[in-house]
């Protein structure tokens, strides 16, 4: 049976052209170390918005999906699971929209940071945030670059720092700034 993949190939691309896509142009981590192996986790999603072709239908879902799942839903309760006091919130930087979760950890493996002993770096490995589309932009770390995707921290740093990039808004995308406004009670 000879069958065709041209039609399936342009519907799934169709599809993916097509629908809506919540992304944000950047995110912002900072551990901050206050214990041996404790403390807190700043992460910030810098310009949300949907990277659609501006219907208001794919936006308005864009925008579900960032509320239902994101600040009222369980996403990154399931993405940090012995995080505890995970605190969320969208607000509004430069005209544009960002969220913000912040989280207090236990142990450096919940927000996955690795130590091997006290004297040891810390140490981040990237490659999940690659799965994520997320890349590396910058830190006050050392990098080991694609051979060894893998941020170190010295041992006597206690605020660590990581900046990615992950999509850059263009002709196609739309702030989601003013559905949050308007689904909110904020004022244009």
């Amino acid at each position: 049976m000879k069958f065709n993949r041209y039609p399936l190939i342009l519907f799934v691309f169709l599809a993916l052209v097509l629908t809506g896509c919540l992304t944000c142009e950047k995110k912002e981590y900072v551990f901050e170390v206050t214990g041996p192996e404790s403390g807190k986790l700043t992460i910030r999603y810098i310009n949300i918005f949907s990277n659609s072709i501006d219907s208001t239908g794919e936006v308005k879902a864009d925008y579900d999906e960032l509320v239902g799942m994101w600040l009222n839903g369980e996403k990154i309760e399931r993405d940090y699971p012995k995080a505890v006091k995970i605190r969320k919130r969208l607000y509004e930087s430069g005209g544009q929209l960002c969220g913000e979760v912040t989280m207090e950890f236990r142990d450096l493996n919940d927000v996955r940071l690795f130590r091997y002993d006290e004297n040891s770096p810390y140490m981040l490995n990237t490659t999940t945030m690659a799965d994520d589309g997320e890349v590396f932009q910058n830190s006050n770390g050392d990098f080991g670059g694609d051979n060894m995707p893998v941020i170190f921290w010295r041992p006597d740093n206690k605020t660590l720092r990581l900046t990615t990039t992950i999509a850059r808004p263009d002709s196609t995308t739309v702030s989601l700034l003013d559905t949050w406004k308007a689904n909110s009670g904020k004022k244009k």
